[in-house]
């Protein structure tokens, strides 16, 4: 269990992040299209899970254009925006900003996701949302890379992420 910051409150989070070497959590979320989505959908991939409490809360949508601009030429790697938003939510986000790698995944019609990878928020007006991190997973889906970000308003640290993946950003 780990804690986390928003608008100077601390909220506890069930479970913890998925730690460095171990395989990956399976993951059932829904897509823009309205079509659930599990890892297989990107088998071989290399992935970043870039999971926010809202596209519509600033912190996070930098953290998405971010991950757009910095992983936009990589063409084996899957970059998937998780949060409880709707999946029209994403969608719009997207077009709004012009996203054309990050793929958007609602949690709104499986449960788990959040217990699975350390992110639900237990209490407060937050609690069952996500708090803000960031897993990096390889193509045989064992986790190289995983970052809480204890406080909301914090950027993630891109260059750890990329570089989990072998890549150095310029």
């Amino acid at each position: 269990m780990a804690s986390v910051v928003y608008a100077n409150s601390t909220y506890r989070t069930v479970g913890d992040l998925p730690t460095v070497g171990s395989h990956a959590p399976d993951i059932s979320l829904v897509d823009t299209r309205l079509k659930n989505v599990t890892m297989s959908n990107w088998v071989g991939m290399r992935k970043i899970v870039n999971v926010v409490l809202s596209v519509d809360v600033e912190a996070c949508a930098d953290s998405i254009i971010g991950f757009e601009r910095l992983g936009a030429d990589q063409e084996d790697l899957a970059m998937l925006m998780v949060s409880h938003d709707l999946p029209f939510a994403h969608a719009r986000f997207a077009a709004e900003h012009g996203l054309e790698h990050v793929i958007g995944l609602s949690a709104i019609r499986h449960a788990g996701f959040g217990e699975n990878y350390g992110v639900q928020i237990a209490e407060g007006p937050l609690a069952g949302m996500f708090a803000r991190a960031v897993v990096v997973i390889d193509e045989n889906n064992t986790v190289v890379h995983s970052e809480l970000i204890e406080d909301f308003g914090n950027k993630p640290d891109y260059p750890a992420a990329f570089r989990a993946l072998g890549l150095e950003l310029a």
